[in-house]
């Protein structure tokens, strides 16, 4: 049976039963926290890094002749030089599919509350508006029927299409682009074919040359100035800049994020910064995955991949 070594479990969050990977390995070592310097000596060990977004760089996996399956509590695996792993006959093993119905759900809650334009009116009630308004409701902000509209989804993986699934619940019509950079090979439309009859956008690809700002200031100029706009993918594909100067001015009907650039934004960020003002704009924390049920099924779903790799042997 393999040694095992989880590095960073707090990003797995509070209350998470860790029993499925106990039974799968001899033992278990469990920290909280490490830095990729920490990485060499707690792995020194192992058969099995366990790893969420804790850096494996070349110098690292150099040191660790014994390790052998590097399995990653998440979808991306750009914190691991897989070239490095490759040629030291490490496997990497990755999950996916595991936060579908969580992020789907942030994703719907996101269109929502800007097609209700939900963070104006709570502003507004906050500030004692309606107590004081002469009449019974507050009708300062147009709201849009989600029903009969255009969603455009780029992204038609597991994800994408359990959003559209939802969507079409509320009676929009969803359309799905053309992978980004692949157009020519693609019978899909393009963005920006769709892109002028969109109502809603919403991003579920991965971040690439292809998508990186993504929606950028030219594609803003061309769209509905009340289109939606909402990324649960990953920070980058959106220009956010050039989205709030058009949210400002009135050439975007709101705004949705779940990602940023960097994370933690410890530098700040402009949309950050925005928050304070009256926008139809949402920023919540890069937590779409964290129900308590999509957590659990990284553990199963890594348990899984060890046991896949140890019948493998």
């Amino acid at each position: 049976m393999p040694h095992a070594v989880i590095l960073d479990a707090k990003s797995l969050g509070p209350q998470i039963d860790l029993a499925a990977i106990r039974e799968s390995v001899s033992h278990l070592e469990v920290f909280e926290q490490s830095s990729t310097q920490q990485a060499a000596e707690r792995l020194a060990d192992a058969d099995i890094a366990i790893v969420n977004k804790v850096v494996l760089d070349a110098k690292t996996l150099q040191q660790l002749p014994k390790l052998r399956l590097i399995c990653v509590l998440a979808t991306g695996l750009n914190n691991i030089d897989l070239e490095t792993a490759k040629a030291n006959n490490i496997e990497v093993k990755n999950v996916a599919a595991y936060g579908t119905a969580s992020v789907s759900q942030h994703t719907l809650m996101l269109m929502l509350s800007l097609a209700n334009r939900l963070p104006l009116y709570q502003r507004d009630v906050a500030a004692g508006k309606w107590q004081r308004s002469d009449f019974f409701c507050l009708q300062d902000y147009p709201t849009l029927q989600l029903s009969g509209k255009h969603l455009v989804m780029v992204g038609q993986g597991e994800l994408g299409s359990e959003v559209a699934r939802l969507a079409e619940a509320f009676g929009m019509n969803v359309s799905f682009t053309a992978r980004p950079g692949n157009e020519t090979n693609d019978k899909r439309p393009s963005l920006d074919d769709l892109l002028d009859d969109a109502d809603v956008i919403s991003l579920h690809c991965p971040l690439s040359d292809a998508t990186k700002h993504l929606i950028n200031r030219e594609r803003l100029a061309k769209a509905k100035p009340s289109l939606l706009l909402i990324n649960c993918a990953r920070g980058g594909m959106i220009d956010e800049v050039a989205a709030l100067d058009a949210l400002r001015s009135g050439k975007l009907g709101g705004l949705a994020v779940d990602v940023l650039p960097a994370e933690p934004p410890r530098n700040g960020h402009p949309l950050l910064d925005a928050l304070a003002e009256p926008l139809n704009l949402i920023v919540t924390p890069h937590n779409a995955w964290v129900t308590p049920e999509a957590r659990q099924n990284i553990v199963s779903l890594t348990a899984n991949n060890i046991s896949e790799w140890k019948t493998s042997q």
